[in-house]
C-alpha cells in the first residue's frame, strides 16, 4: 500500500484558505507547484489578517510533505506490537465492531472519543452526532478543553451562552487595551501587530499587560503589572470595588440588564490598594494607576488568553473579569468589552457543534430536557445522551480505571498535551481499544494505538473553520489526498453506518454544514424551543458551488440577505431567559497546590513565538527551528543559584506527578519563585523534554480546565560528562547519549546532545565513539578531527566525495560553538579548504559569517547581523533595524526583540566608552 506524492491536477493559481495554527483564523492563499511544494502568502481579502502572516503561517509551505505521514490503516499485533498495512474495509470494521461489542457487554458510557480544536466544524459536527445521538453518550470531549473551556463556562454563567461579543475592529478603536494572560506577541501575532500600528497611529492609547512574566509583549506596553501567580481574581474583584467606591459604574445600565451585582460586589471586598497590592505582589503605585485607567476610560478592552483559563480557577477568572465590564456597562458598544482570544484554529466552531462533553449542538444544553428534545427532534436519532460526559482529564482517569474501555482520538497528541502525562500513557497502555485518526504515524500517543486511521491535513481537507471573532472562514483543499488518506467526518461516517446508524449518508462537507446550519435555526425561538443567539440560518441550502465560494462571514447570520454581526449585545439583551446578565460572585481562593519546601517553585507552561502545539507540523519547518531549537527552563538567577544550576546547562525539573529536563536560562522575565517551560516538546524529538509529565492534574471544578500555571515543582542540576551537537544526513545512535534534541533541518538533521560517559583511555577516546555514532566504519573514511584533551573539546567531520555527511561538537562546558555557519555546508555540494579549516576551528573564516541564532525567522535574520548593524550604523529604531537588515519587516513578531537588541546594543557601547 505504499503511496507514492500525488500529481497536481488542474488547479487555480492560488487558493483562498485559512491558516492551521492559532484562533486569530488568518485569511491564506496557497499556490500549488506540487504535493510537496506550495507558495504561501497572505491573503488581502480576508478580514482578520488583510494579508499579513505570523512566522508560522508564512512557513506553512515548508510543512506539507509526506515525511512521516499515516498514508494507510494499520492494525497492531498486540503480542509483537509490530504494526501490520490493512484496508479500509478492515479497518472500519475492527474499530466498528469492537466499538459495538463494548457497548453491548458495558453499556454507552464504556466507549469514548477525544477530538480536537484542529479538526474542522463538519469533522466535529459528525463525530458529537455519532456520539450523543447514536451511541448515546455524552463522552466526547476535546483538546479544546485544555486551552479555553473556562471562557465557555465563564460566558455561559454571564451572558446565558457561550458568545464573545467582540471582534477585531474593537482592538483600534479602544482608549485602553488590557492584555490579561496573553502573550499576544508570540501567540497571536498578527493581532498584536494591530494593536501595535493602532498605538502607532494613536499614541494616546494606553496598553497595560497582566502578567506573572515580563514577556515579548511587555516590550509595547505602557504598564506592566507582574501579579503573583493565581491572583487574578483579587485583582479584578478589587478593581470592581474600586468602581463601585469611585463612583465609576454604570448604574442604570445594572439596573436594568443585569442581576447578581450585590452578592458580586460583596464578594470582591472593600478595595484597601495596600492591601490588594500586597496579595498579588504589586506595586501598590502601579496598581492604582491601572485601577484609575480602567475607571476613566469609556472605550476598554479586555483581552484575556490561557494565562486566564488554565487555571483551577479559570472560570472564577472570566467571570472576575467580565464583571468589571458589566459593572461599567463597557458590553456591546464599539471599541469596548471582555474578548477571549482561542488557542486553536477552530475552537470555536467545535463550541457551534457541542464538541465538548457538557454541551449539546447548537449552543444547547445538555442537563435540560426540553435542548436535548429538540437535538433528537432534529436528528431523528435513536437516543440522545442524558447527562454530561468525561471531560478530558476525568476521560483519561476513567480510562486507567478501566471504567471507559475503548477511545477514538482524532487530531490530538494527548500524551502530551494532558497534565500528569505518564498517567495518559498508563491509561492508554491498559485500555482494551485505542483508535487514533492522524496525519503523523508517529506520535507519542500513536505509540499505544491499537488501530491508526489516515486522515486528511491541511491543503487536503475541506471544511470550515470559526475563529475568535465568530467569523467562519473556509479551510480549501488545494493538494490531492495523500495515499489513502480521507477526511474525518468521512472516517466518521464510515464508522457509523456499519455500526447500522442511519443519518450519516453525506456526500461532502457542504452538506453536513447545511445540517449544521439548519439545527442552529431550528426552534430557535420563543414560541416552541430555545432563542440563541447562534444563529447561522441564512447559510442553509448551500449547495457544493456556492458553499465553495463562501466568503468570511460573522455570526449570528438569521437570514440570507443578513451580512453577519460584527458585535453582539448592542441591544443590551443577553441569553438568559429575563434578557439579563448575570454577574458571578467570585470569592478569591488559593490554588490547589502551594509550594512546599519538597517543592518550592511554582511551574508555569506556554508556547514560544516559532512553534505550535506537539510540534508535528512546525516541527518539519527548517526556518521555524531556527528561533528556539530546544526546550529550557526559564527562571530568576537568583532562584537559579539556590537550586545548584547555572544557565546553560541541563536542569531536571520534578514535580509530584512526573519530571522533565531541559537547559536552563535566564530570560530576563521571571519573577523570584516561578518557572516557566514550553509545552511543545515530545519524545519524537527529544530524549525527556515534555512539560506534561510536570504539570499536576488539578482542574477547574466549572470548566474542567486544567491547571497549566500553577504547579509546585523542584529543579536540580542534571549531571553529564559533556555537551555537544552533531548534523548529519542520517539518523545516528541516539541511544549511545543521554540526553538530546533533534533540530530539522533542510538537507541534515541536527541534534543536542548530553553525555555520562567518559573520554580517557579506560572508557574509549572520542574518535572511537564519534565514528560509532554515526555507524562509520571504513578506516579510510575522510575523516577531519581537532582535539584538545585538556580542555575536553572534541571536533570532527566526515566527508565523503568533497561532500560533508557527518559532523560533530563535544565540549566539557555548555557554551559551544555557532550553529547556523555548520548549516550551511550541508547545502554545499563541494567543501573548499576554507570549509576544512572552519571546521578545525569550530567558526567560519574568510568569507564565512555567523550570523548567531535566529531573531527574524521570515528572512532568516540572526541575532548578530541585527547587532552589528545596530552598533556600525547607529540604528535606534525597530523601523530602522527593518529598513537596514529586513528584520520585523513580515509578520513584525520579532519587534519586541529587535527593541530589547537596541537597548542591550547601547549599553554594551555605554559600557565600553
Amino acid at each position: 500500500m505504499k503511496a507514492s506524492i500525488p500529481i497536481i491536477p488542474n488547479v487555480p493559481a492560488a487558493v483562498r484558505t485559512t491558516c492551521p495554527y492559532c484562533g486569530v483564523g488568518c485569511g491564506v492563499k496557497a499556490t500549488p507547484r506540487s504535493a510537496v511544494d506550495v507558495a504561501i502568502a497572505g491573503d488581502e481579502a480576508h478580514p482578520s489578517n488583510f494579508g499579513r502572516l505570523c512566522v508560522k503561517g508564512s512557513a506553512l509551505g515548508e510543512t506539507v510533505g509526506l515525511e512521516g505521514r499515516l498514508l494507510s490503516p494499520k492494525l497492531r499485533d498486540r503480542t509483537t506490537g509490530a504494526l501490520s498495512d490493512v484496508s479500509w474495509d478492515d479497518a472500519i470494521g475492527t474499530v466498528a465492531s469492537g466499538f459495538a461489542r463494548i457497548i453491548d457487554e458495558h453499556g454507552p458510557d464504556a466507549v469514548a472519543l477525544y477530538v480536537s480544536g484542529q479538526l474542522l466544524t463538519e469533522d466535529y459536527y459528525v463525530a458529537n452526532k455519532l456520539m450523543k445521538g447514536y451511541i448515546g453518550s455524552a463522552n466526547i470531549d476535546t483538546n479544546s478543553r485544555l486551552c479555553m473551556s473556562s471562557s465557555v463556562a465563564g460566558h455561559k454563567r454571564a451572558f446565558g451562552e457561550d458568545l464573545v461579543p467582540m471582534n477585531y475592529e474593537d482592538l483600534e478603536l479602544a482608549d485602553l487595551i488590557v492584555l490579561v494572560g496573553s502573550n499576544t506577541a508570540w501567540c497571536h501575532p498578527i493581532l498584536f501587530q494591530r494593536i501595535i500600528k493602532m498605538k502607532e497611529a494613536r499614541p494616546d492609547v494606553k496598553i497595560v499587560v497582566i502578567d506573572p512574566r515580563y514577556t515579548a509583549t511587555c516590550e509595547m506596553a505602557d504598564l506592566h503589572l507582574p501579579l503573583k501567580p493565581g491572583s487574578d481574581v483579587r485583582l479584578f474583584n478589587g478593581l470592581l470595588a474600586f468602581l463601585a467606591e469611585h463612583g465609576a459604574t454604570d448604574a442604570a445600565f445594572i439596573d436594568a440588564h443585569t442581576n447578581g451585582y450585590d452578592a458580586a460586589l460583596a464578594a470582591a471586598m472593600p478595595a484597601d490598594i495596600a492591601q490588594l497590592a500586597r496579595d498579588c505582589k504589586l506595586d501598590a503605585h502601579d496598581l492604582m494607576t491601572f485601577y484609575r485607567l480602567f475607571a476613566r476610560t469609556e472605550r476598554v478592552v479586555t483581552v484575556y488568553s490561557q494565562g486566564v483559563n488554565q487555571s483551577s480557577a479559570g472560570t472564577d477568572k472570566v467571570n472576575s473579569i467580565i464583571n468589571c465590564h458589566l459593572a461599567t456597562g463597557r458590553i456591546g458598544k464599539p471599541g469596548m468589552g471582555p474578548f477571549s482570544f482561542t488557542g486553536q484554529p477552530n475552537a470555536m466552531g467545535g463550541r457551534e457543534v457541542g464538541g465538548l462533553a457538557n454541551t449539546l449542538a447548537a449552543h444547547l444544553e445538555l442537563d435540560d430536557a426540553l435542548h436535548r428534545e429538540i437535538v433528537q427532534t432534529f436528528w431523528h436519532s435513536p437516543r440522545i445522551a442524558q447527562r454530561a460526559g468525561l471531560k478530558a482529564v476525568d476521560l483519561f482517569d476513567a480510562i486507567e480505571a478501566g471504567r471507559v474501555k475503548a477511545v477514538w482520538i482524532m487530531g490530538t497528541n494527548p500524551v502530551v498535551s494532558l497534565p500528569d502525562g505518564d498517567r495518559v500513557k498508563r491509561a492508554l497502555a491498559k485500555c482494551e481499544l485505542v483508535v487514533s485518526s492522524d496525519i503523523i504515524e508517529k506520535t507519542d500517543t500513536n505509540a499505544f494505538a491499537d488501530v491508526l486511521l489516515p486522515a486528511l491535513g491541511w491543503g487536503e481537507k475541506d471544511g470550515t473553520v470559526t475563529n475568535s471573532e465568530r467569523r467562519i472562514s473556509r479551510q480549501r483543499a488545494f493538494i490531492p489526498a495523500p495515499g489513502h488518506a480521507r477526511a474525518d467526518w468521512h472516517i466518521i461516517c464510515d464508522v457509523a453506518r456499519r455500526m447500522n446508524f442511519d443519518g450519516f449518508e453525506f456526500e461532502g462537507p457542504h452538506q453536513i454544514f447545511d445540517e449544521h446550519a439548519r439545527l442552529s435555526a431550528y426552534r430557535n425561538d420563543a414560541s416552541d424551543g430555545v432563542p440563541r443567539a447562534f444563529h447561522i440560518g441564512g447559510l442553509t441550502a448551500l449547495d457544493r458551488e456556492r458553499y465553495d465560494a463562501l466568503e468570511p462571514v460573522q455570526w449570528p447570520l438569521r437570514a440570507k440577505d443578513e451580512t453577519g454581526a460584527a458585535r453582539l449585545f448592542d441591544t443590551q439583551r443577553f441569553s438568559h431567559a429575563d434578557g439579563r446578565a448575570r454577574f458571578i460572585a467570585t470569592p478569591p481562593r488559593a490554588p490547589v497546590n502551594a509550594p512546599d519546601a519538597e517543592y518550592p517553585l511554582v511551574l508555569n507552561t506556554g508556547r514560544v513565538r516559532d512553534q505550535w502545539h506537539t510540534m508535528t507540523r512546525t516541527g518539519r519547518s527548517e526556518k521555524l527551528a531556527g528561533h528556539i531549537s530546544e526546550s529550557f527552563i526559564d527562571m530568576h538567577p537568583q532562584d537559579a543559584l539556590a537550586c545548584g544550576v547555572r544557565e546553560g546547562e541541563l536542569a531536571r525539573i520534578t514535580s509530584r506527578w512526573g519530571s522533565m529536563i531541559a537547559r536552563v536560562q535566564h530570560g530576563g522575565g521571571m519573577p523570584r519563585g516561578s518557572v516557566f517551560v514550553p509545552i511543545h516538546w515530545n519524545d519524537q524529538v527529544a530524549s525527556d523534554a515534555r512539560a506534561g509529565a510536570v504539570v499536576n492534574p488539578v482542574v477547574d471544578p466549572v470548566s474542567g480546565e486544567p491547571e497549566f500555571k500553577h504547579t509546585p515543582v523542584a529543579v536540580e542540576k542534571f549531571h553529564v560528562m559533556w555537551h555537544g551537537f552533531s548534523f548529519s544526513r542520517d539518523v545516528p545512535a541516539l541511544d549511545t547519549v543521554t540526553h538530546w534534541t533533534r533540530v530539522h533541518g533542510a538537507r541534515f538533521v541536527r541534534y543536542e546532545l548530553a553525555g555520562r560517559n567518559r573520554f580517557d583511555a579506560a572508557h574509549g577516546d572520542h574518535r572511537e565513539w564519534a565514528r560509532a555514532f554515526f555507524a562509520i566504519d571504513d578506516p579510510h573514511a575522510d575523516w577531519i578531527e581537532y582535539e584538545d584533551k585538556s580542555a575536553g573539546i572534541y571536533r570532527a567531520a566526515h566527508v565523503v566525495n568533497d561532500r560533508i555527511e557527518h559532523c560533530i561538537f563535544i565540549s566539557e562546558r555548555p557554551d559551544l560553538p555557532a550553529r547556523a555557519w555548520l548549516a550551511s555546508l550541508f547545502s554545499k555540494d563541494y567543501l573548499d579548504d576554507e570549509d576544512r579549516v572552519s571546521l578545525l576551528l569550530g567558526q567560519p573564516v574568510g568569507k564565512g559569517e555567523d550570523t548567531g541564532p535566529t531573531v527574524c525567522s521570515c528572512f532568516g535574520v540572526g541575532r548578530n547581523t541585527i547587532c552589528n548593524a545596530i552598533r556600525d550604523k547607529n540604528l535606534k529604531t525597530a523601523a530602522d533595524v527593518t529598513a537596514c537588515v529586513k528584520a520585523g519587516g513580515n509578520c513584525g513578531s520579532c519587534v519586541p526583540e529587535l527593541k530589547k537588541l537596541i537597548v542591550e546594543t547601547e549599553m554594551a557601547r555605554l559600557s565600553t566608552v
